[in-house]
């Protein structure tokens, strides 16, 4: 049976936090708010849990699971080959809207699906996303919909759609937005847009002027 906690409350909050740190570090699936939309989360370094989060949204290996960290320090540990223009990236908008994707480390033994030694990564602009993150390390996130179904801006939403496959939902309001985070490929020398979202290319390029566009 699922547990629900009000995180807008701050008994409830401290509870639902403490009972969904337990659950990621038992294997199970937890739901949390994001500065974007609701995600799913399991242990980054479950290969279980993450195989459990894949399938409760009905989704493939050849859709591998992004990763929220709670603070950009994480990444020394998670990347390699990251650039100096990666880091101006991440300094100029992290915590928030802007996923990158950077070759992971080879040692790594995690299992986040058909990745080709790559991770999509990202540090959310939300206290009870950073809190859980900060205390359980690194999770695979991905939106907590099922496939093919629009991303949930309530916990309800997301609680329709994902119902006893999770073990803890962590209600913090609806929401700001629907709209994704942009994803920049950062592997190479020079960084790629791969998806526009809630950060424009126009920003994106104050930061980093030789930005690339995918075609």
């Amino acid at each position: 049976m699922a547990r629900r906690y009000d995180c807008t409350e701050a008994t409830d909050r401290k509870t639902g936090l403490r009972e969904a740190a337990s659950a990621v570090r038992r294997g199970e699936l937890v739901v949390l708010p994001t500065d974007t939309v609701y995600g799913i989360g399991a242990d980054a370094f479950s290969p279980d849990a993450v195989g459990d989060l894949l399938e409760a949204k009905g989704r493939g290996r050849g859709m591998p699971s992004p990763v929220l960290v709670g603070s950009p320090n994480t990444l020394h540990g998670l990347v390699t080959g990251f650039s100096e223009l990666a880091w101006e990236l991440v300094d100029a908008f992290w915590p928030g809207a802007l996923t990158l994707v950077a070759k992971h480390q080879p040692s790594l033994t995690w299992d986040l699906g058909e990745t080709h030694g790559t991770v999509a990564i990202r540090m959310p602009l939300h206290p009870v996303a950073i809190e859980l993150l900060s205390d359980v390390g690194p999770m695979a996130v991905s939106s907590a919909n099922l496939t093919g179904y629009p991303a949930p801006q309530t916990c309800d939403a997301a609680q329709d759609m994902l119902g006893d496959t999770v073990a803890v939902y962590l209600d913090g309001g609806q929401t700001p937005d629907t709209v994704p985070s942009s994803i920049v490929d950062v592997t190479g020398k020079v960084p790629v847009l791969l998806r526009a979202g809630a950060i424009s290319a126009d920003e994106l390029r104050r930061v980093v002027p030789d930005l690339k566009e995918a075609s």
